[in-house]
């Protein structure tokens, strides 16, 4: 395997070798469901499936393990906040994941565990490190005592005498030292609660991904991944109490970076503009936002604006023409899109040098695009001059690259619907927007009983509206 992958407790770029030749082991940290997703949210289900599908296709076996976090003191705080149950509002979230994860291409996780259906897995762990001497309990709560475990900050390059209190439970003096953190916090009235030899409490954030990912990867595994803010305190909690307990835990550590707005990561408290759903019925299509946020390198920030979507979207837009435009000229390629079960076989084994050398190169999916760029201009070139020998060619790389990208047109999931679709869409738009330069114009002369009347009116059509600073966009409403 020639693939080169930036390993964050290394602090460079390592050659890959997974600990058994053929299959690959990977653990993603998912959703802590408190609210549904905003795109911010969701790249790193993006470039993790980028990542899993070259495995894929490279021949091996990949089992892909991303987490739920159902319990913590944020889907808390936000169940009391809506006065809902805590686990109707942590399930609602996570089928929203599931769903912009589905929207988005990714292919369905091997397992997606969730954290209250490993308590009995935490409970031993927490067991194992209390009889290691490497964690105490106290006051109900079982802490993690950071001074036993001499590479603490190892992974996030941090001294531990300049890392602040963990600031995890409400009885700081029970803990032997401020950046001791939680592996079990004691019952709350209201809050969920299990019994445990230490009393009623929870799981703390950290320990329920050592003890899944150990559960269903073994106690050593190949690629630990998820979002750069992960990496302090999350992953380095994870790393020590999991080394601390005697596993030898992940091989490599991957993390992508942010989605960010103005130079500040994207949060929750952005509102619901920035929704995943929200974004697909309102901007781009689906296929048009896995283009945006697979086209960056994954270590790179995103800094988001509607420019930006859109100019992607005209990007993949250029790829969709050629590859329709093609298949019209030459006939469709005899081609389905990337399976678990595909290997390097068939179609996608003819990948340009350039492409592979591009993706083997720490996932270097902005080099590898501009390889798919230029045969879309080469192909462009041979339609030109009725070449079919090279746009059949340039047709077949394209796909082939597309394909192991996820973003292949002719898939079923992303194929745009041709002829009288189109037209009558385009003939919606002409007449929706004619209304909304009428209620524009009314709201402008202070009309707003006229302007109202309009929307009204569309609503009863069916179509939904939305004011953005770049102007009025419209939608089918959803009537589910």
């Amino acid at each position: 395997m020639n693939l080169r992958l930036y390993d964050t407790r290394a602090r460079a770029i390592r050659d890959f070798e997974p600990l058994q030749p053929g299959k690959v082991t990977m653990y993603v940290c998912g959703a802590t469901v408190q609210s549904p997703p905003h795109i911010g949210h969701v790249r790193f289900a993006v470039n993790f499936d980028l990542l899993r599908r070259w495995l894929l296709h490279q021949g091996n076996e990949v089992v892909y393990v991303r987490n739920v976090t159902d319990v913590e003191d944020k889907v808390i705080a936000k169940s009391q906040a809506e006065q809902v149950p805590w686990w109707e509002l942590a399930y609602r979230n996570e089928r929203a994941f599931s769903a912009a994860y589905d929207l988005l291409g990714c292919l369905p996780a091997t397992l997606e565990p969730r954290a209250t259906g490993h308590v009995p897995e935490i409970v031993a762990l927490i067991a194992r490190l209390i009889e290691a001497g490497h964690a105490y309990p106290s006051g109900g709560d079982v802490l993690f005592d950071v001074r036993s475990f001499a590479d603490y900050g190892a992974l996030s390059g941090q001294r531990v005498d300049e890392v602040q209190s963990a600031g995890d439970t409400e009885n700081a003096e029970a803990k032997r030292d401020p950046r001791d953190f939680a592996l079990w916090k004691r019952a709350k009235p209201g809050e969920p609660s299990w019994h445990t030899p230490w009393g009623p409490g929870r799981p703390g954030w950290h320990i329920e991904c050592s003890a899944m990912s150990t559960k269903y990867l073994g106690p050593a595994f190949d690629i630990h991944g998820g979002g750069i803010d992960l990496v302090f305190p999350h992953h380095e909690n994870e790393r020590a109490q999991s080394l601390a307990a005697g596993d030898p835990f992940a091989r490599y550590w991957l993390h992508n970076a942010w989605v960010t707005m103005s130079g500040e990561k994207m949060s929750k408290s952005l509102g619901n503009s920035l929704l995943v759903r929200e974004v697909v019925r309102r901007d781009v299509r689906p296929v048009e936002l896995r283009y945006y946020l697979a086209s960056p390198h994954y270590r790179s920030m995103i800094e988001y604006s509607e420019e930006a979507m859109h100019e992607a979207a005209a990007a993949y837009q250029r790829l969709e023409g050629f590859v329709e435009r093609a298949v019209e000229f030459v006939g469709e390629i005899g081609a389905a899109p990337l399976a678990e079960d595909d290997g390097a076989e068939g179609w996608t084994s003819t990948l340009p040098e350039a492409f592979v050398a591009a993706m083997d190169d720490d996932l270097g999916v902005p080099q590898a695009l501009a390889v798919v760029h230029a045969a879309v201009r080469d192909g462009n070139t041979a339609l030109a001059a009725d070449d079919k020998a090279t746009v059949r060619a340039r047709l077949l790389e394209v796909r082939s690259m597309l394909s192991v990208l996820g973003l292949d047109p002719m898939d079923p999931r992303w194929r745009r619907t041709a002829g009288q679709d189109d037209s009558l869409r385009s003939v919606a738009d002409t007449l929706v927007r004619a209304l909304l330069v009428q209620r524009e114009e009314a709201r402008a002369r202070r009309d707003w009983a006229a302007a109202d009347a309009v929307r009204d009116q569309l609503r009863e059509a069916g179509v939904e509206v939305t004011d953005t600073p770049h102007g009025a966009r419209w939608d089918v409403a959803d009537r589910g």
